[in-house]
């Protein structure tokens, strides 16, 4: 049985991936999960430079999921290519380093260092409702990149004429028109793309009156987003011709198997981590079963084979 499947040039020896924030430095779960059986790991997001995050209290459990307000906290590029990707290197398995940045400059400066490092593939994260920046649309009005055609082509575009890798583009449900995005980001040179980030969203401590965040807002993830995120890979897989990674609420193996029949290559285990460590785990071993069950031979026979 064939479980391997491929992100532009990245092959993957399966199709779980764990999410960028979700699963620290991947190291911190290695007593928990056999890291080298994952498809690939995507680091938490780092910056150029060091990062607080927001104040806290940045996290709340919601009926079914939870915000997060974390600010992308991190210690900076130095220090993940000094203390981190070293240990990232010997798992055994794909790793895709996530960054954000809130200027094009950051991002060419982060890009050239992980490409002179020897990393194969960068997520750009252009969704992170915390980055912002004024002056890539015609409005000139400080927009989040992922949340403008032409800000996530410049954004795109920069990194891809600096980077040599797999470029994969992380895009934000907040959108009217998410395949347009996902479209302005292939014609930039992205090699594939993921989807969806975490819904800005609020929650009120009704004894208090304030917001359980002190970011006031967040991202909401977990299974309450999951049938929007599926109906968004759906739109944007149909919008365009790269890969498309599946992310948004995934629990177990089912929920993968909504999201790669709905067109994705790949998929994204995220808030399931925090409730089960193991969740990819059991996802892989899911996806094995059903290929059994169903008498496939090679999972990708199973991609955007939703019927209508």
């Amino acid at each position: 049985m064939n479980l391997s499947v491929k992100l532009g040039s990245l092959n993957l020896k399966n199709p779980v991936t764990v999410a960028s924030g979700t699963f620290g430095y991947a190291y911190e779960f290695a007593g928990l999960v056999r890291l080298k059986d994952l498809g690939a790991i995507v680091t938490k997001t780092i910056t150029r430079n060091p990062k607080p995050g927001n104040p806290t209290p940045r996290l709340a459990e919601t009926p079914a999921g939870m915000l997060n307000a974390i600010g992308l906290q991190n210690e900076g590029l130095d220090n993940f290519l000094e203390a981190k990707l070293p240990m990232l290197k010997k798992i055994g398995t794909k790793i895709i380093v996530s960054i954000s940045a809130n200027c094009l400059d950051d991002f060419i400066f982060c890009v050239k260092k992980l490409q002179d490092s020897g990393v194969e593939a960068i997520e750009l994260n252009l969704s992170c409702p915390n980055i912002k920046y004024t002056g890539l649309n015609d409005k000139n009005k400080s927009v989040m990149f992922a949340q403008d055609e032409k800000a996530t082509f410049k954004a795109v575009e920069a990194v891809r004429n600096n980077f040599k890798g797999t470029l994969i583009t992380k895009l934000s449900p907040n959108v009217t028109d998410i395949g347009a995005i996902g479209k302005s980001a292939e014609q930039a040179g992205s090699d594939a793309l993921s989807l969806v980030n975490t819904f800005t969203a609020m929650a009120i401590d009704i004894n208090t009156g304030r917001p359980k965040l002190a970011n006031i807002t967040g991202g909401l993830s977990g299974p309450a987003i999951r049938p929007i995120a599926v109906r968004m890979v759906y739109e944007v897989c149909r919008h365009v011709k790269i890969p498309v990674i599946g992310m948004g609420g995934i629990m177990n193996s089912d929920d993968a198997l909504e999201f790669m029949i709905a067109g994705a290559v790949a998929v994204s285990v995220g808030t399931a981590n925090f409730v089960n460590p193991k969740a990819s785990m059991d996802i892989i071993k899911g996806l094995k079963d059903y290929c059994v069950r169903k008498k496939i031979n090679d999972i990708n026979k199973i991609i955007g084979t939703v019927k209508l």
